[in-house]
Order: C-alpha cells, then sequence, then structure tokens
C-alpha cells in the first residue's frame, strides 16, 4: 500500500471497475488483454491488489500464499455492485476526491484563468473550479457528467454497512 493508500489492477474484464474505482478515489489500473502471468508479476512489483473474475487466476501459488494481495469479483455484478464490493470487502471508503478517471493519476486544482484558452466555454464560464491530471494531464471540471458520476459514488457509499 502506498501513501496514498491501496493500488488495483483490473484483470482484462475489469476495465469498468478500474474506472470506478478512480471515480472514488483510488488508483487502479488496467490494461486491456494482460495476461494473467503479467498481471501478477505487476502486482507484485508495485504491491498491489489484483482484481479479476477469472477462478484460475486464484490458483497461482504467489496469491495462494498470500504474496499477492488478490481480491475476486463475481463477474455477475454490474460496475457499481462490483465497486460496492470491493469496498466493502477491503474496508475502503468512497474518497472526498477523485481520481482521473481515464487513468488514474492524482488531480491538482489549477488557476481557471490559466486555462482559458484550453477549457470549452460553457465549462469556463459556469465552473470556478478546475483540475489537471498530474499523470496524464487531461483537463476536468465539475460538470453534468461529474455529478451522475458524485450521485452514483454516493449511493454505493450509502449502502454500504
Amino acid at each position: 500500500m502506498s501513501e496514498e493508500g491501496p493500488q488495483f489492477l483490473c484483470d482484462a474484464m475489469l476495465g469498468g471497475l478500474a474506472r470506478w474505482l478512480r471515480a472514488a478515489g483510488y488508483d487502479a489500473e488496467f490494461v486491456y488483454g494482460i495476461e494473467d502471468r503479467r498481471l501478477v508479476e505487476r502486482g507484485h512489483q508495485l504491491a498491489a491488489t489484483v482484481l479479476s473474475s477469472d477462478g484460475g487466476l486464484f490458483e497461482r501459488n504467489v496469491i495462494k500464499h498470500k504474496q499477492v494481495a488478490a481480491l475476486f469479483v463475481p463477474r455477475e455484478l454490474t460496475k457499481l455492485q462490483q465497486l460496492a464490493f470491493v469496498l466493502r470487502e477491503l474496508k475502503l471508503p468512497v474518497r472526498a476526491m477523485p481520481r482521473c478517471m481515464a487513468c488514474g493519476g492524482e488531480l491538482i486544482e489549477v488557476d481557471k484563468e490559466s486555462i482559458q484558452r484550453e477549457a470549452p466555454p460553457k465549462a469556463y464560464a459556469a465552473c470556478r473550479q478546475f483540475w489537471r491530471c498530474r499523470r496524464c494531464g487531461k483537463l476536468l471540471w465539475r460538470g453534468t457528467h461529474w455529478r451522475r458520476i458524485t450521485a452514483a459514488l454516493e449511493s454505493v457509499a450509502a449502502d454500504r454497512p
């Protein structure tokens, strides 16, 4: 676990879960088509928790002997149910500040005037705060999409015991 909290590696079946974990404030990596061997190796290198819906992955000795942290995520769950499951099983909260949903990078608030030419005019006029992903450079603001995501996360948090 890093200073910022747990890091997750999602297998090829859980790309949507990776995005929702990022929205919930966690660094979650997803590489489409990654082989199980490479996923487990990367989990070990990063001291990350591997999330998978592949039962065979949990037969590997490094996972059975807990040398690599891993959690089986049931396939039949929706993406939000998967998020709720992971947070419940690992006893994690939905965090106040999300991460970049594209890459999992930390969001840093930027001065509004500095992004005037980059931001869409309607967003620039309507929003007071803007953030930039430290990792990929994407510009973000609290528009309607962000509000829908926040509402979904609040629903997940409210359903937790």
